[in-house]
């Protein structure tokens, strides 16, 4: 099984700084929380190093944050700040912060640039604040897409704070070609009954949108978008056949896909299935 929250705590400390400094509403205000630190924001032009998404550096007393600006988006950027923001709170607050280069939106195995975006993901999108705009939001990746622009933050660590918080049956999936990368899923599908965790480097099922999407690179950078219907048998296996929705997007520069998939309210359908077991169980079997 994947483990869904490898790095909570660092989730929890984003949120705890949040809540440290008085933040109160959505979008998170960044530059008052940087200049509270003394420490400067800098947009770099487009010949920052590709792939990289910002830096953290000290001369002398002067600490900085520099951040890619080669890609427009608003959501990336923030992202990419406030994951420089994590550097500084759990990596280089008391010492001297030494110059590196930074691989923010959940695309590195580095184990410290993974603890620096579990922080940004906490301080973009604390808990309560999130909490309160989901429930507005509507659902599946309407949802995901609202919130990204009521917190101003990146489609990717949005849908992952999202499956985390969300009360309704949903996962995401994030693939590259015909492999997937990685599965979250929320609490409430956790509880499915026979269904199986997709585990890393997985192969995407057959027949599902997503496989077929993936097979034009094109569409992946273009970040465009497909939505169809899938079995949940077909994604976690178990002996259940239903019907799912599957709602695809590309995301663009990454070479990667997002998946959000979503199932339908089951409590008629798990009381339907309790009353047949009841009956099953009063048979008489000679």
């Amino acid at each position: 099984m994947m483990r869904d929250d490898p790095c909570g705590n660092f989730v929890l400390k984003g949120e705890q700084t949040a809540r440290e400094h008085g933040i109160a509403t959505l979008p998170v205000n960044l530059d008052q929380l940087a200049s509270k630190h003394k420490i400067d924001l800098i947009p770099k032009p487009s010949n920052l190093t590709t792939g990289v998404s910002g830096m953290l550096l000290r001369v002398d007393k002067e600490v900085a944050i520099i951040y890619a600006t080669h890609l427009v988006s608003i959501g990336f950027q923030r992202f990419s700040i406030a994951h420089e923001l994590g550097h500084y709170f759990l990596h280089g607050e008391s010492e001297d912060v030494k110059p590196h280069e930074s691989h923010a939106g959940f695309v590195s195995n580095d184990k410290r640039e993974r603890e620096a975006d579990c922080f940004a993901a906490g301080l973009l999108m604390p808990r309560r604040l999130f909490k309160d705009a989901l429930r507005t939001s509507g659902e599946g990746l309407v949802a995901i897409e609202s919130l990204a622009n009521r917190c101003q933050t990146s489609l990717l660590a949005t849908a992952i704070r999202f499956v985390h918080l969300s009360d309704d049956s949903i996962a995401i999936v994030v693939s590259t070609k015909d492999r997937i990368d990685y599965c979250f899923m929320s609490e409430e599908m956790k509880t499915l009954r026979g269904i199986n965790w997709i585990r890393k480097n997985y192969p995407l099922p057959e027949n599902t949108a997503t496989l077929t999407f993936n097979q034009c690179a094109d569409r992946v950078r273009h970040a465009d978008r497909a939505d169809d219907s899938s079995d949940l048998q077909d994604w976690f296996g178990g002996s259940r056949s239903l019907e799912i929705k599957e709602e695809v997007v590309g995301l663009g520069r990454y070479g990667k896909t997002l998946t959000v998939l979503t199932v339908p309210d089951l409590s008629d359908l798990e009381e339907i299935e309790e009353e047949d077991r009841l009956v099953e169980s009063w048979k008489p079997r000679f």
